[in-house]
Order: structure tokens, then C-alpha cells, then sequence
């Protein structure tokens, strides 16, 4: 589903790459976590996924397309939700939400059941004719969820998509989640919640300093010596030599 062959990326004026010689492997059928600290290259690596940035190096295939010479078939095969959405605060979530539903050739009928479903689902069926500009923060990142789930693609890739969700709505996209996957889709996405990677995730990888330093299950990671047993966060401190520091 997703293939990164020899990826590079370096930002202009910047003394070492935000990602260097990534290869990676998602295949259907996976929830997969991409982990890392903060200015490791996670968010790079998405954007040039999702075709926002353009590696300087290596190739990127999503559901067999080269993202940049196939741009429009490869992006019509996923949903993306960014760590900060960028909606459009002077329409309605409604006219923001059939807007997308124009944009992907959505038929009316889908488009009205599948829009009951999750505003509903959500708890947006009231605010969804108010302007965007009023929600609160998780209100908007309900509304961009929503967008990238109407037309089902077969990819999901989401940057820190539990953020500034309740309880009850993060307990519902993972059941979103898992539900996707057994149709044989893929899920990709980045968090510092390394609990709910470990609980979601059949694989994750870990990249730091804009190399992927581990990829693999929870099993496949614990087979170094003294680490039987031990979680996804003691793990991802010894691997990303974070052990004193407070970040996650």
C-alpha cells in the first residue's frame, strides 16, 4: 500500500537531512505507527506521502502510484489528516464536508448516509450547520476525520490523530480504525501516545534523526537481549536514547 524506496529529503539552508535513505514498507491489512521524537523526520516522511513535499531523493508509491507522477491517482486512494488541520473557517462544516464529497465524485445517496454516519457517530449532526470558525479545537478535528473518511479510501494517514479528541470520539475512531483494516485497507499514522500505538499498532516504526532505526511488531522488537517483556515506550527510550528526558 505504501513504498518508500531511498527516501531524502533536506530543507534548504538546514546542515543535516530531516529524512535520509528511508525505505519502507506498508502492505494492506495493517494498522502501522510511525514513531519517533519530536524533529525526528515523522512529519516530513508524511507530507512526502501525501505529496506536499517532494523528496529530493528516492520514490514514493502509494497503492501502486508514484505520488508525483501519478499525483491525482495516488492521492484519490487516500484520507490525510494533519497534527494542525487547516479548515476553511468562513464555511459551514456542512459546506466544508460536501466540498470534499464534490472533490472525490461522491454519488448524493452515499454521500447522505455516509455524512449521518459519522456526524453522528462524532456528535457534529448539531454543529454542522454552524461556521467552522466557531468550533472548538475538537470539533475540528472531528470535521477533518470526517472528511477524510467520506470517500473510504483505501489509505488512511493521520499525523497525531487522537489530539484534542474526548474519551468516547478516540474510542470510536479505533474501532474505525480496526474495522478499516480488517477490509483489507491500510491505517498509517504518527503519535506520541505510545500506549495507543501498542494496544493498535501490528507493526510500528521508530525513526530518529531522520533514519528509521526500528521497524517491526512488538515481538520482532523485543528479541534484543533484556528487552522480553518490556513496552513500547521503555523501548522506544532505549532506542531513541531519550531515557532522560520527559518526552514521549
Amino acid at each position: 500500500m505504501i513504498r518508500l524506496q531511498g527516501v531524502s529529503k533536506r530543507y534548504k539552508g538546514a546542515s543535516t537531512h530531516a529524512v535520509r535513505s528511508l525505505d519502507l514498507e506498508v502492505k494492506p491489512g495493517e494498522i502501522f505507527g510511525f514513531l519517533g521524537p519530536n524533529g525526528a523526520g515523522k512529519t516530513t516522511t508524511i507530507k512526502m506521502i501525501v505529496g506536499l513535499l517532494k523528496p529530493d531523493q528516492g520514490r514514493v508509491l502509494v497503492n501502486g502510484h508514484d505520488v508525483n507522477a501519478e499525483a491525482v491517482a495516488a492521492k484519490h486512494s487516500m484520507g490525510f489528516v494533519p497534527d494542525k488541520p487547516d479548515l476553511y473557517p468562513r464555511l459551514t462544516g456542512m459546506e466544508y464536508l460536501n466540498l470534499i464529497g464534490d472533490v472525490y465524485g461522491i454519488d448524493g445517496a452515499t454521500r447522505r448516509r455516509r455524512l449521518q454516519h459519522y456526524l453522528e457517530m462524532f456528535q457534529l449532526t448539531e454543529a454542522a450547520g454552524d461556521l467552522i470558525q466557531s468550533y472548538s479545537r475538537g470539533m475540528q478535528q472531528k470535521l477533518a476525520l470526517t472528511g477524510a473518511l467520506l470517500h473510504a479510501p483505501a489509505l488512511f494517514i493521520l499525523d497525531e490523530p487522537m489530539v484534542g479528541l474526548d474519551p468516547k470520539s478516540s474510542h470510536l475512531f479505533k474501532e474505525i480504525m480496526r474495522d478499516h483494516v480488517a477490509k483489507g485497507n491500510t491505517v498509517f499514522f504518527s503519535t506520541h501516545v505510545l500506549e495507543v500505538a501498542e494496544q493498535l499498532c501490528h507493526r510500528v516504526g521508530i525513526i530518529n534523526q531522520g533514519e528509521l532505526i526500528a521497524c517491526g511488531t512488538m515481538d520482532e522488537l523485543r528479541k534484543s537481549p533484556g528487552r522480553a517483556g518490556s513496552s513500547l515506550e521503555k523501548l522506544f527510550l532505549e532506542l531513541t536514547d531519550e531515557g532522560g528526558s520527559d518526552e514521549k
